[in-house]
């Protein structure tokens, strides 16, 4: 166990819900909601799906789990540490205030918090991970690691473990360099259309070659395979990239991307000379279609007559 999770375990215990935390012991007070904002780089989204029922929860029972806060450096506000779904939903539910606990951390502290308490969520999108990483990355470089996750004989160096305890260090790199990819791309990372393979290369692109790239997609309804993804990284990198390039990339069939048709064979056996290769298969096939629709176009042609 990292010593962030030291820290958090004696704040809190977790429990099955993400982010319903039990305070052990500091105080629960009621906190007036114009004195609380939200943490404007939480990495978590709020979805839809989940707002109704914690919204009708909380307009029978009210908020059962405080949210955590903690005094903000600059303004005289309590940034949110945990509990932005409960915050959005007192929000619509136009409530006046919100029972809090209010934590004596660091605004580092408070990221790690952040990032840890909602990893344990069910449902992670690969852009969540990605910015939650991020953040914590950010967090424990700001008190004082080196955050390059390699080996060095010089300095404190960050291990894999006080990024994630799920993830190897090489993963955590991956997953942080989806945030270099314009939203459209990462849209299509979170939905399951681009992999993480070739995302991560295509995250080595700059933002133009990003852009048309996400249009060409959005044209030709297909995505670059993880072997096209690297041959635009290796040529962006050489200068050598364009738009045409991009264009016919996409383009070209993938074999996951391909349609195809089985028939079994004894079905075209009795046509084709019992040694016929699998290349001469598929052309007997190919021309027997093209055959059977000129004979369909034919009798269509007669039928207009």
């Amino acid at each position: 166990m990292n010593k962030e999770e030291n820290f958090i375990n004696t704040l809190f215990e977790k429990t099955e819900e993400s982010e319903a935390i039990k305070p052990q012991t500091t105080e629960i007070i009621k906190m007036p909601m114009s004195s609380i904002v939200p943490n404007f780089k939480n990495p978590y989204k709020c979805r839809e799906e989940d707002m109704k029922p914690l919204e009708d929860s909380i307009r029978e029972n009210g908020i059962i789990q405080p949210l955590m806060v903690r005094k903000d450096d600059k303004a005289d506000v309590y940034e949110i540490i945990s509990g932005h779904r409960r915050y959005l939903a007192a929000t619509r539910l136009k409530l006046t205030e919100v029972p809090v606990v209010v934590l004596d951390i660091t605004k580092e502290e408070a990221d790690i918090i952040l990032v840890d308490s909602n990893l344990y969520r069910e449902h992670i999108l690969p852009s969540e991970k990605a910015f939650a990483y991020k953040m914590k990355m950010d967090a424990i470089k700001r008190q004082g690691k080196r955050t390059d996750l390699t080996s060095d004989q010089v300095g404190p160096k960050l291990s894999a473990d006080e990024i994630s305890d799920t993830d190897s260090a090489s993963q955590v790199k991956r997953y942080i360099r989806l945030t270099n990819l314009i939203p459209r791309l990462l849209a299509l990372v979170d939905s399951g259309k681009i992999a993480l393979g070739p995302a991560v290369e295509l995250s080595y692109l700059n933002q133009g070659h990003q852009n048309f790239l996400a249009e060409a997609i959005e044209k030709e309804l297909a995505t670059p395979s993880l072997a096209q993804a690297q041959k635009l990284k290796k040529l962006a990198q050489e200068g050598k990239l364009d738009v045409g390039t991009i264009l016919s990339m996409v383009k070209q069939p993938k074999p996951n991307q391909v349609v195809t048709v089985k028939i079994p064979e004894d079905k075209i056996s009795k046509y084709m000379k019992s040694n016929a290769t699998v290349k001469e298969k598929e052309d007997f096939l190919a021309k027997a279609v093209e055959y059977y629709g000129k004979h369909l176009q034919r009798q269509k042609d007669r039928g207009a007559r």
